[in-house]
This record gives C-alpha cells, structure tokens and sequence, in this order.
C-alpha cells in the first residue's frame, strides 16, 4: 500500500516537472516535449527484444576462440 500511495506522488510530481519543462523548453533545441514518464523514477522503458542464439555460437566464442 506504501509502495501503490508513492506511486501515485510520482506520477502527480512527474506530471508537474513535465508541465514545468515544457514552459521552459526551447523549442528550437528540444523540438519534442516532455512527458511525465521522462521524469517518473517507477516508469519502466521497454527493453529492446533480445536476439537468440543457438548454442553453437555460444560454444564458437567462448570455448573455441580459434
């Protein structure tokens, strides 16, 4: 319950600092604007899928090295 209470803080302040950015922003350098995920520390950014490989490439790169 602690956890879901500081959630819910950060995704009002997140909201506040973007608002704040935005004003402030410089169009010309940053021609994008902020989002409260940019500022939120619990936002989880989505990790790029990751290649598979079979074990025989494994096997060539740490075991044969020839």
């Amino acid at each position: 319950m602690a956890e879901a209470r500081c959630r819910e803080h950060w995704a009002h302040t997140s909201a506040l600092l973007a608002l704040v950015a935005n004003i402030h922003r410089d169009r010309q350098k940053k021609p994008t604007p902020y989002k409260p995920t940019d500022f939120n520390p619990y936002y989880r950014r989505q990790q790029p899928p990751m290649h598979k490989v079979s074990i025989g490439v494994l096997k060539q790169v740490f075991v044969d090295r020839g």
